[in-house]
């Protein structure tokens, strides 16, 4: 083996790894919000999140990135960490599935049909058939196949340089008593752990090692204590990613080394005992690419059989590794979520809807303290911008730096979405802090409105909670019915403002009613209408970005300007509803 072949041997890791992270990437852009969905069914029972694990990892092609995930949506306080144990476990399992692809590199026939299964017969077409999609699709989720099947091929000719590299070492004397040592399975586990913590994807190092048995030299006594190592070697891209998170978070990487450390343990001791106890002769045969997919199979089952039921105790065993100390912060989304965009922007839609629920929330608070002034509900008010300023500033930056991500067309159309309503609903809350300032001040004045005020008040009061409804009904669901109801009401909330500042004039000019209370009512009026403004913006945001545009100031010319029936007929509704 010369240097040639040594450039070779990387360069064929590098075309591996790539063509695996291509493929990956495509695999959960296609998947979107599934992946989310799927963890939102998350129990508490083992056995269903053991499935869940295997179905996601089998999606992404990758533990490691699962386990990042995992740490990322603990640390975000998305997941429980007691939720983390079963999909920890079955990740192991549903990695297996790269290996078992890869062994098809090994298959050898002259049967025509058997030959097609080679990587170098279908590859070639697969490549061009993604290279095609990916150029000339319009379609985001045909562009996201196609990306898979290019970075399948891309890894399969990685693979194939491997083998290629390395084919020449099964001649080489000085190769074979290097792999003696290799018999000592201690050795072996800890080349294992060392190879797949460089390169830091277990996937690869199986990979690497299926490309070797290509050469006739490794048994499955070599093999066996080396595919052991690498399941430990995993857990070091998890450790990595627990740095710098909070406590839980630790505690996933913990259950997730614990737990392949504690596995390999047993089983090795268990290959000791057989070894030494029972002549095991097959461990001196020649194991193949796919015998290799077998044993990391068979390991990886058997881990998490004995370990399945003792979930628990690998919770217990994080915890006591992690003391527990009172959290001072919000938990929020974490950046290690930006490795699965689609779960990221999965994730900041809940947030998003989470921040109009603490606007609604501020503007309800704030409305009944017309009604009954309370010091306690007031202070509410102002901890709730509080809150709100902190989702707009920590939210916003997240989205601007997820934007930068691969993105599916469905999850940047969120984005923007997203983008333009945090604004506003960080503005309603600015509002409610106002309108919590009138209340005061009527309260500390001791202004009492005249009973036609008050009406009107109670009036405008009751519209700006149907639109704020309407607004948040909208987004959260996605409800087209109540986003095109935001705007007539908006129309009406707008008349309804300057007809109770201009009764108010009328009431002033005939005694009825005083300057003072004329400038807190006009104040509260100026806010509900601002209000109800912003609750627009949401609503035309729902509805835009439903047709893949934003288009705003163009959506409203037209419905404003047209001749639009289902418009006006909502618009006499509302102006019936709310008459003064």
């Amino acid at each position: 083996m010369d240097i040639f072949s040594l450039i070779s041997l990387l360069g064929g890791l590098a075309l591996f790894l790539y063509g695996m992270s291509l493929m990956s990437s495509g695999l959960e852009k296609l998947a979107g919000g599934k992946l989310e969905g799927i963890l939102k069914r998350m129990t508490a029972s083992p056995l269903k999140s053991l499935f869940l694990g295997i179905g996601i990892t089998a999606v992404i092609q990758s533990s490691s990135a699962v386990t990042v995930m995992l740490v990322g949506l603990v640390n975000s306080g998305i997941m429980e960490l007691a939720s983390t144990v079963g999909v920890i476990m079955g990740s192991n399992i549903g990695t297996t599935i790269t290996a078992w692809i890869l062994s098809l590199v090994g298959v050898e026939s002259d049967n025509v049909l058997i030959k097609l299964l080679k990587p170098e017969s279908f590859s070639p077409v697969l490549a061009l058939i993604g290279v095609i999609l990916m150029m000339s699709a319009k379609n985001s989720r045909k562009k996201d196949i196609g990306s898979i099947l290019v970075g399948f091929a891309i890894l399969m000719y990685g693979m194939n340089f491997m083998s290629g590299a390395v084919s020449p070492l099964k001649d080489m004397p000085e190769f074979t008593s290097i792999l003696t040592a290799f018999t000592n399975p201690i050795l072996g586990i800890a080349t294992g752990i060392l190879l797949t913590a460089v390169i830091q994807s277990s996937s690869a190092s199986v990979g690497i090692l299926q490309a070797l048995s290509l050469t006739g030299s490794i048994s499955y006594g070599m093999a066996i204590p080396i595919i052991m190592g690498q399941n430990i070697g995993t857990c070091v891209t998890a450790l990595i990613s627990s740095i710098g998170v909070n406590r839980n978070a630790k505690r996933v990487a913990v259950i997730h080394i614990s737990f392949n450390i504690i596995g390999t343990a047993i089983c090795l001791l268990i290959y000791f005992v057989a070894h030494y106890l029972v002549e095991l002769p097959f461990l001196t045969e020649v194991i193949g690419p796919a015998g290799i997919a077998v044993v990391h199979s068979i390991f990886n089952i058997t881990t998490t059989l004995l370990l399945l039921p003792f979930t628990k105790l690998l919770v217990k065993i994080a915890e006591r590794s992690i003391k527990e100390e009172p959290e001072t912060e919000i938990a929020f989304l974490d950046e290690r979520l930006l490795n699965t965009p689609s779960i990221a922007v999965q994730e900041c839609g809940q947030i998003t809807i989470e921040m109009g629920h603490i606007a609604k929330e501020s503007i309800l608070n704030a409305m009944e303290l017309f009604s009954h002034y309370d010091e306690k509900k007031a202070q509410k008010v102002i901890k709730l911008e509080k809150e709100a300023d902190i989702y707009e500033d920590r939210l916003g930056s997240y989205l601007v730096k997820l934007s930068a991500c691969a993105l599916s067309d469905a999850d940047s159309n969120s984005i923007s979405k997203m983008l333009h309503v945090i604004g506003d609903f960080e503005r309603i809350s600015d509002h409610a802090v106002h309108i919590m300032e009138a209340a005061k001040e009527m309260k500390e004045k001791k202004l009492v409105l005249s009973e036609s005020g008050r009406h009107e008040l109670e009036t405008a009061t009751a519209a700006i909670r149907e639109i704020m409804g309407l607004a948040i009904i909208a987004f959260d669901g996605n409800d087209m019915e109540s986003a095109y109801r935001v705007e007539p009401l908006e129309e009406v909330i707008g008349d309804l403002a300057e007809e109770v500042k201009q009764n108010h004039i009328s009431r002033l000019q005939s005694g009825v009613c005083t300057i003072q209370q004329g400038f807190v009512l006009s104040d509260i009026m100026t806010n509900y209408a601002r209000v109800s403004a912003h609750c627009s913006n949401i609503g035309v945001a729902v509805i835009e970005l439903s047709q893949s545009s934003f288009a705003a100031h163009q959506y409203l010319g037209k419905l404003k300007t047209m001749d639009d029936p289902a418009f006006k007929e909502m618009f006499r509704e509302y102006r019936h509803k709310y008459a003064l």
